[in-house]
């Protein structure tokens, strides 16, 4: 971040990483001298600026947001156990925001002992006739198919047992799509839905506002890692240069991949530094990250972007391969928040905890629509960074 004329250090702070929090946009976050973090802190309080984005985007009191906010927190703890506990009979688990509880699916052939146990914790019980890691093979199986422009995506349903292959709805009937479906019905237990338009990418002309650019391409800061920041690879490939909101030079990419992946990084240098941060881009306060413990589907989870700035949803799906024009991307989150050109590599947090950075969608934040993250354990994973947080 680099400092601007007039603003306290604590507002500078908070524009530079509105530009790494963009939800839609590639935005480069920043990273400091500090231990990443997995955990998730069930201490921790929720900033105003999370409660106010929950209160409007989900219809929740402040006291439900507080109180769902809680609920996800033990639920996110809960699910590692959880699968460990039900083993081989496994077959996924998701947050149920009506019972603030995380439900674990299970196969007929677990024992008495292993639902009692899971019971015990306090996570829900469901019998489903798959374990996950049978649809996880079939879903496999999905991605070495090609996929026409009709087919939007496909991921694997932990709540309805299935693998669900999205359709854009004027393709429905199309003879690829209808070849495609036929091949993926016969690769496992497959349920198709429509969607009401194909995915694409958040990137965006340049435009004023509080982004980085690389080219004429405006994206938005992710989050802060040791020695930059990470956004997504769409926004630029390796060894282009990254332009901060006042035009001055800020890094270069430093690892970027697209398609197959949408992730890439971007070294801080020259007068810019990193926080661990989330801008609310003076109508909400900044959020702080202070790990990265991946919430569970079904839980809340909101955005920041250079161009849409707040907005929250709930994560609707993981592992989901999106096919976009310029081929798939693998290993997606799903969520309901909109997001639009230029949000592009900016920032999904839940609660207090990094889960991703803006991929792409379809539909806007005026009609709504659906928007993709890539995870940000996989990015950290990918190049060996280490997230900085609060």
């Amino acid at each position: 971040m680099r400092r601007r004329t007039g603003l306290t250090h604590a507002a500078v702070a908070a524009a530079l990483l509105i530009g790494s929090w963009t939800a839609a946009g590639t935005l480069p976050a920043s990273a400091q001298e500090a231990p990443a973090s997995t955990a998730a802190d069930a201490s921790a309080p929720a900033s105003p600026a999370l409660l106010d984005a929950m209160r409007r985007d989900l219809g929740l009191t402040r006291a439900e947001a507080e109180d769902r906010l809680a609920a996800e927190r033990r639920a996110t703890a809960l699910a590692p156990t959880a699968r460990k506990t039900a083993g081989s009979a496994y077959g996924g688990a998701w947050f149920d925001a009506r019972s603030g509880r995380l439900t674990v699916a299970v196969t007929p052939d677990a024992g008495a002992t292993t639902v009692r146990t899971l019971r015990e914790s306090g996570a829900a019980v469901r019998t489903v006739e798959h374990t996950e890691q049978q649809l996880d093979t079939a879903k496999s199986r999905l991605d070495r198919l090609d996929a026409p422009a009709g087919v939007a995506s496909w991921a694997v349903d932990p709540a309805a047992n299935t693998v669900v292959v999205n359709v854009v709805e004027d393709a429905r009937t199309d003879n690829d799509v209808r070849a495609f479906v036929r091949k993926a019905r016969a690769a496992g237990p497959v349920t198709v839905r429509t969607v009401a338009d194909a995915p694409s990418t958040f990137a965006a002309g340049t435009v004023g506002g509080d982004p980085y650019y690389t080219g004429n391409v405006r994206c938005s800061i992710g989050f802060s890692v040791h020695g930059g920041f990470v956004t997504a690879g769409h926004c630029g490939g390796v060894g282009q240069q990254v332009r901060g909101w006042d035009g001055s030079y800020i890094g270069n990419f430093q690892g970027s991949s697209f398609p197959g992946n949408d992730y890439a990084w971007v070294n801080v240098g020259s007068g810019w530094w990193t926080v661990p941060v989330v801008l609310g881009w003076g109508t909400v306060p900044d959020q702080l990250v202070r790990g990265s413990a991946e919430a569970p589907v079904g839980a809340s989870i909101c955005r920041s972007g250079s161009t849409t700035r707040w907005h929250c949803g709930r994560v609707l799906a993981k592992n989901e391969t999106v096919n976009y024009a310029q081929g798939a991307v693998h290993q997606m989150t799903k969520t309901s928040v909109c997001a639009e050109g230029g949000d592009s590599g900016g920032s999904f947090i839940s609660g207090d905890q990094a889960q991703g950075v803006t991929s792409g969608g379809w539909g806007n934040c005026s009609s709504g629509g659906e928007t993709w993250f890539q995870p940000v354990n996989e990015i950290l994973n990918r190049y060996g960074l280490t997230l900085h947080t609060a």
